[in-house]
């Protein structure tokens, strides 16, 4: 027998796990604690369902490159409106009584809204004509069945009932039309003070594939609103692209609204009798000529210049170096004096 022990091939191999097993151990922390299933969520940001929580992790980091609805405080304004306007013209539409709340505005990709639509639904896509771009309107499925019910006669106090897993028919689909024509003519009466604007609807789509508007990366406003019809209820849903809003960027981002969007009548009114109290220089052009330097410093005391003015000649009344009226010389109680003719258009500079 032989006194030497060689090391066995399962002996190596413990020993590799072993030293696997530490490093392991060393990047997942000093006890070699691996985070579970709702450290992991918490720490993306998602709740226990799998949905977005609130404004932490990783997917608020990813998703802080969007623009803030809160940025463009005059669209608060311009969406209040649309509820007022809304509950009335609903309330003529469906002779019922209406009820229409203001859920949230928040900012959100094109893309992300698309693929949270519940389906079934009909996506309605309008036109703005005077800002050349286009918006959506999401009419969902309680509210479709809630409008058909009412319009062609349920009975009150009862709630619609819901046919679901068909296409909608074209009745159904006529009397939503009708809705949105409401909807969007209502929109463009909240925005009118603002920026005239007309809102078109182009089409109806049950398929979010087939209302793409815009890129999927692209950020937008959306407007949720809530309307109740006593036992009945459904959302609609206004998906806004700031493409769209680019045009009047500018006016969304006023603060306040006056009696006409950011006018201060009462500083408007003190500036003007403010500057109808300001003293002015008023200079009567009695003649003017051209002579050259070398006359001009021959000139002594007693020198004449020659002015090709005569008495009858209307003169040019100046302030500064604005023309501002023609007149006629004269003279009144031993002093000279003019009378006003004529006044003088200023030069319009065209802008570039």
């Amino acid at each position: 027998m032989s006194n030497s022990t060689e090391k066995s091939p399962s002996g190596t191999e413990d020993k590799t796990a072993a030293e696997w097993e530490q490093a392991g151990a060393a990047k997942t922390g000093d006890d070699g604690r691996i985070l579970d299933q709702n450290e992991i969520d918490s720490l993306l940001g998602f709740d226990e369902d799998g949905n977005k929580g609130g404004k932490t992790g990783l997917m608020e980091l990813i998703n802080s490159a969007l623009v803030n609805y809160e940025r463009l405080p005059m669209l608060d304004i311009v969406f209040d409106r649309l509820v007022r306007y809304m509950s009335t013209s609903l309330r003529n539409l469906t002779s019922d009584n209406v009820e229409i709340s203001l859920d949230h505005i928040s900012s959100v990709r094109f893309g992300d809204y698309l693929n949270s639509i519940p389906l079934p639904a009909m996506l309605s896509i309008f036109n703005a004509e005077e800002w050349d771009d286009h918006g959506l309107l999401v009419v969902d499925s309680a509210l479709i069945y809630a409008i058909v019910d009412v319009l062609l006669g349920g009975r009150r106090g009862t709630s619609a009932l819901r046919v679901e897993g068909r296409p909608y028919t074209t009745i159904e689909t006529r009397l939503i039309e009708r809705m949105v024509h409401v909807v969007l003519n209502d929109l463009s009466s909240a925005f009118d003070p603002l920026s005239p604007v007309s809102f078109r609807l182009e089409r109806i789509e049950t398929n979010p594939r087939f209302a793409t508007i815009t890129q999927s990366n692209n950020a937008g406003v959306l407007v949720r609103l809530r309307i109740d019809m006593g036992d009945r209820s459904g959302r609609i849903e206004i998906m806004l692209p700031y493409a769209t809003l680019e045009p009047i960027r500018e006016l969304l981002l006023q603060m306040f609204m006056g009696e006409k969007f950011g006018r201060d009548v009462i500083w408007e009114t003190h500036l003007t009798r403010e500057l109808y109290q300001t003293d002015v220089n008023l200079s009567a052009i009695l003649g003017e000529t051209t002579v050259s330097l070398d006359e001009l410093v021959n000139w002594k005391p007693g020198s004449v210049v020659m002015l090709n003015t005569h008495p009858e000649d209307l003169i040019e009344m100046r302030v500064g170096d604005q023309a501002m009226f023609m007149a006629q010389i004269g003279q009144k109680k031993d002093q000279i004096a003019v009378s006003i003719e004529e006044y003088i258009e200023p030069e319009r500079v065209e802008e570039p």
